[in-house]
């Protein structure tokens, strides 16, 4: 298999446009305060020179953005992947490619577009999962006019990328950058062929970084930003001001199909090691600890004693496992993996998942308060595998909430009874559980006067409420009790 190359960093002459540019415009700025009238004589020639900043990215960066048709068996769905989610109450995330066309019925026809990025002369394409991982024919048209069939070299469901390759030499192609030296109010530029109109230009800022829980893919670390983008933009480059990829543009936060400005792109870094085991290997192999863990919350804070929300609390061990065989414990903070500090829960689950199997790693884990190090080696991630991940019913969705069994450690820790009541691990910001008063750390031992000690319990006692308007919760928090109702509306 052809490595993936990458080609050298941007001009010098590029690197001083983009100072120049970002240092004219805070100037600007500076001036139009004290000195309104020294601006408004002055303005244009900064503007002009910050424009141009723009302009010289889009036209060295374009050759190399492609524009993907795919053909799909006619039985195929037709609705966009993905495209309802409660975090946004409606319609969702809407996945960008949704171009249809009323062609004469034949085996297959095109039934979706979208874009991507060549990353090498001879022909490697960055795109996503959800535009040609479906596809039975993949065409790719460049820049300059010419056509290729692509072929698809692998795709990963679990980050929404995937790799194609068309066959050439010399292709054009763009430097990926480092998403991690991204920084919140950088310029980006995204180029991409929303509704089919070839290599769109829109520019915009970094709004957020590692933004998950967002129901896209499994594992989630999204650039969000507010450059434009449509359907037919998923695949697509997200570049900073020196013309480098730091993003794979994935989906939008949309009610209406359109643009709110809120835009997320897979992170480049992240896109690169699955791209790398696509090509080498053509599958994804990722590391694992065989633990349930869940984001720290203040209140489990206060409980544990803990300084600060930071970190990944360890709700279960499974036995057997790799983090067992390393000693840790229910009820640990896993603070750092590595010398990379641990912030929550999906930032633990992303950098285990892209760590290969066997790779020693050492973690400092917080246990009753103490700081302790611990040497694990990862095994392999079962394909299967739910330890990661607590699963929910339709009904847990609506209310916005995840539980677990109450473990005796988790119990000791936060003053419960093992075996009594089945433990909050997550709720949804504004959601109904969240109005109703439940919090992260809450025991709940009743559902309608029913007890529920494990979480199969819990849900059976939640399914046999579906046709009701409300739930009654007998609900404990430290040493006290309280009923709380939900509306089920």
């Amino acid at each position: 298999m052809h490595p993936v190359y990458q080609h050298d960093g941007p001009t010098p002459h590029l690197q001083w446009l983009q100072r120049l540019s970002m240092g004219l415009l805070l100037c600007t700025l500076l001036l139009a305060r004290w000195h309104p009238t020294w601006a408004q004589a002055n303005s244009q020639p900064t503007l002009q020179q910050l424009s141009q900043g723009f302009t010289e990215v889009a036209e060295r960066a374009s050759p190399a953005v492609v524009f993907i048709e795919i053909a799909r068996p006619l039985e195929a769905p037709d609705g966009p992947l993905n495209n309802s989610s409660e975090f946004f109450d409606e319609e969702f995330l809407k996945r960008f490619f949704r171009q249809r066309r009323s062609e004469p019925p034949r085996e297959s026809q095109p039934r979706g577009q979208g874009s991507g990025v060549l990353i090498s002369p001879d022909g490697y394409i960055l795109t996503n999962h959800h535009v040609v991982g479906e596809a039975e024919r993949v065409r790719v048209t460049l820049l300059d006019g010419r056509t290729f069939d692509a072929t698809l070299i692998g795709t990963d469901p679990k980050t929404d990328v995937a790799v194609i390759k068309i066959a050439g030499t010399n292709l054009p192609t763009l430097p990926l950058g480092n998403s991690e030296a991204l920084r919140v109010g950088e310029w980006v530029i995204a180029i991409g062929n929303p509704f089919g109109l070839t290599h769109t230009v829109t520019v915009g800022v970094v709004s957020a970084k590692g933004r998950s829980r967002l129901g896209i893919t499994d594992y989630e670390d999204f650039i969000q930003t507010d450059a434009s983008i449509n359907p037919g933009n998923s695949g697509g480059p997200l570049l900073n001001l020196r013309g480098e990829v730091i993003g794979i543009n994935t989906a939008i936060a949309s009610r209406s199909g359109g643009p709110l400005g809120i835009g997320f792109a897979i992170p480049i870094n992240m896109a690169q090691r699955i791209q790398e085991q696509l090509v080498t290997t053509g599958r994804v192999v990722r590391g694992y600890l065989g633990i349930r863990i869940q984001d720290v919350t203040q209140e489990l804070a206060t409980s544990f004693h803990l300084a600060s929300v930071e970190g990944a609390l360890v709700a279960e061990v499974s036995k057997g496992t790799p983090a067992e065989k390393a000693g840790l414990h229910t009820g640990d903070v896993i603070v750092t993996v590595g010398e990379q500090p641990v912030q929550n829960a999906g930032q633990l689950r992303n950098l285990i998942a892209l760590l290969s199997p066997r790779t020693r790693v050492t973690m400092d884990v917080l246990r009753h308060g103490q700081r302790q190090s611990l040497t694990v080696v990862l095994g392999e991630l079962p394909e299967n595998d739910r330890t990661a991940r607590v699963p929910t019913t339709d009904i847990q969705h609506r209310l916005g909430l995840a539980v677990q069994e109450l473990t005796p450690d988790l119990a000791h820790k936060l003053g419960y009874h093992a075996g009594q009541g089945v433990l909050v691990t997550h709720v949804e910001p504004g959601s109904p559980a969240a109005q109703a008063g439940l919090r992260s750390g809450m025991c709940i031992l009743e559902v309608n006067y029913q007890s529920v000690n494990t979480r199969d319990e819990f849900q059976h006692a939640l399914g046999q409420t579906e046709q009701m308007e409300r739930l009654l919760l007998l609900v404990q928090y430290g040493q006290g009790t309280q009923f709380i109702a939900l509306h089920l509306g």
